[in-house]
């Protein structure tokens, strides 16, 4: 199999491995913590039968079989930089005769020139190299009118934010003012707005929403699995003491969060919207 050229190597290096597998494994709990933008999302998107849809991060594929029935006839890619990820995507989607995944880094790989109706993404447009040429080289793939949906994160006061906070004062842990520079970025309407202008979009719309973002029913395995996995890297070289510390001000957070037997956290996200000229 050929190896997609990657204009950031070092995001292809983690979604191609532990990373990919982590996400691979936990797919239906990982789903389940982001399925509640799954609303917001197409109905802005509006996939009308016939359409031809581009799923940029598609990751596991649920999006893209969601777009797939909206869709049909029409036709669905889904695209993302995990081969982990996109083979469970292939096997999830046996089947379903009106899609297909693309092994590619969306920012680089040579789309057909105006093929798609419609471009979705459920969080899986923040880590782009470089966002103002990944937009321009996915609306070029767009024809003219073509839509553009998708949602990221917003930071907004809430758990979310405060069980981060929480596990910051024992570990050290970037912020959402010092994090990785795209993701940081990517909370700020003003620059959504600008790097989708500069590639050429119109019709630019950012919207708060916020959704609910199932994490588990068991505080004390949700909390082992969230230091088990996203959080692993944080942990890896931290004092036992320091690491027990913050696994119990994370239970704090979530403590709070429990509503009929499960841990439902306010999910807050801007739900971005464009048109290609």
């Amino acid at each position: 199999m050929t190896t997609p050229r990657a204009a950031d190597p070092e995001q292809y290096t983690v979604w191609n491995g532990e990373d990919g597998r982590m996400w691979r494994e936990h797919r239906h709990r990982l789903d389940a913590m982001a399925e509640g933008a799954n609303g917001p999302l197409f109905d802005a998107a509006a996939v009308a039968p016939g359409e031809h849809v581009l799923d940029v991060g598609c990751g596991t594929g649920q999006t893209t079989r969601l777009a797939a029935r909206r869709a049909a006839p029409g036709h669905v890619c889904g695209v993302d930089l995990s081969g982990p990820l996109l083979a469970q995507a292939r096997q999830d989607a046996r089947g379903i005769d009106n899609v297909e995944f693309v092994h590619a880094d969306a920012q680089l790989h040579p789309f057909p020139r105006g093929r798609f109706d419609v471009v979705i993404s459920r969080a899986g447009v923040m880590f782009f190299a470089d966002p103002v040429a990944a937009f321009g080289n996915i609306r070029h793939a767009m024809r003219s009118g073509g839509r553009l949906a998708f949602v990221c994160h917003r930071d907004a006061p809430g758990p979310a934010r405060d069980l981060f906070a929480a596990v910051a004062g024992h570990l050290p842990m970037w912020d959402h003012t010092t994090g990785p520079a795209d993701l940081v970025d990517f909370t700020d309407p003003a620059r959504i707005r600008g790097v989708l202008t500069d590639a050429g979009f119109s019709e630019v719309d950012t919207s708060a929403v916020e959704y609910r973002s199932e994490w588990g029913s068991d505080v004390t395995e949700t909390v082992r699995f969230l230091f088990d996995n996203q959080l692993r890297a944080l942990v890896a070289d931290a004092p036992p003491a320091a690491v027990r510390d913050a696994e119990l001000a994370a239970a704090r957070v979530l403590t709070g969060c429990r509503r009929d037997g499960r841990i439902e956290v306010p999910a807050p996200g801007w739900l971005v919207t464009a048109v290609n000229p």
